[in-house]
């Protein structure tokens, strides 16, 4: 049990890093920082599949155009919408909401999948759902009042940022639905070889969306400088760091956790990277979060993991 909470630990704190890069590289593209954390993830995906190159042959055509689906959505659009949103809105706000994630899941699957899977009472959902809205209410003023005061602030583009941020959880939440799809659907096959297959399919689309920016940006007659932009080394570094610390090592340990965890347990500790995102986000700051803003980020986790808690009952299908 000891060794499992490490490992969620070990991944909350990688999968943290994915919402400092767009702090760190606030002159880069958010397109430009997807297509570039994923060509990395890519090339780290190589070599696995070709330590797996028996079982990858066995996948159909059909099975290898839902990976590129999965890539596309679940990685390239969804990075592109949380940097966006983080460049706009700032870190605290976004993460929030992304912290929402496990909750928003475990709802959609609720209506979606609830003769299969049982269904959550909303009656129980409700205080959790209800501390989860006050915690992104306290972070959110908060942030707009630190936004009101800045000289020349830009409350659309905050409020952009927000709808950005939103539109990311679409995007995760279609994700694992999709992807618990293809695995129930396919229950031979090994879930470490589908999880490479969509690190292989996302270099092709990867290498095109970069082509595409580089190219649209010489056409436009861009300044920024492709390819690799106005600081290169810390361009490289940091998408190398996130493609195999965030995308790949994160993983797998979480994959690592969750063989030791129950699944209830494992999933409340998904909060461990909304908490490392935000502890990273304000040590870039220099300051301590406002208290407001820890009590939001309190009634978040609270209500996340109060949500988790509750049980789905199993329901009755008429005879046919």
């Amino acid at each position: 049990m000891g060794t499992g909470v490490l490992y969620a630990l070990g991944a909350g704190l990688m999968w943290g890093l994915v919402f400092v890069a767009p702090l760190l590289l606030p002159e880069y593209p958010a397109a430009l920082q997807s297509v570039g954390r994923y060509l990395a993830f890519g090339l780290i995906a190589l070599p696995l599949a070709w330590l797996d190159r028996v079982r990858l042959r066995e996948l159909a055509r059909s099975d290898w155009l839902e990976a590129l689906k999965l890539a596309a959505i679940g990685n390239l659009l969804y990075y592109l919408c949380l940097a966006s949103a983080i460049q706009r809105a700032g870190a605290p706000l976004p993460t929030m909401i992304i912290g929402t994630l496990p909750v928003v899941i475990a709802v959609s699957a609720n209506l979606r999948d609830h003769r299969r899977d049982g269904r959550l009472p909303w009656r129980q959902l409700l205080p959790s759902l209800l501390l989860i809205g006050a915690g992104i209410g306290c972070v959110n003023s908060v942030e707009l009042a630190a936004l009101q005061r800045e000289p020349g602030a830009d409350l659309g583009r905050y409020l952009s940022g927000a709808l950005l941020a939103l539109l990311a959880v679409a995007c995760w939440t279609w994700y694992p639905l999709r992807n618990a799809d293809w695995l129930r659907h396919h229950p031979g096959r090994s879930p470490r070889t589908w999880a490479t297959a969509q690190g292989v399919a996302t270099l092709p689309l990867a290498l095109l969306g970069y082509t595409l920016l580089w190219g649209g940006m010489t056409l436009g007659d861009s300044p920024f400088a492709m390819p690799f932009g106005p600081r290169p080394l810390v361009f490289l570094g940091l998408m190398a760091v996130i493609g195999l610390f965030a995308s790949w090592l994160g993983t797998l340990c979480w994959n690592e956790a969750s063989q030791r965890l129950p699944t209830a347990l494992a999933g409340q500790l998904i909060v461990f990277e909304t908490l490392a995102a935000l502890g990273y986000a304000f040590l870039l700051r220099g300051t301590w979060p406002a208290p407001l803003t820890l009590l939001g980020i309190g009634l978040l986790v609270a209500g996340v993991m109060l949500a988790l808690r509750v049980k789905p009952r199993p329901v009755a299908v008429a005879p046919g």
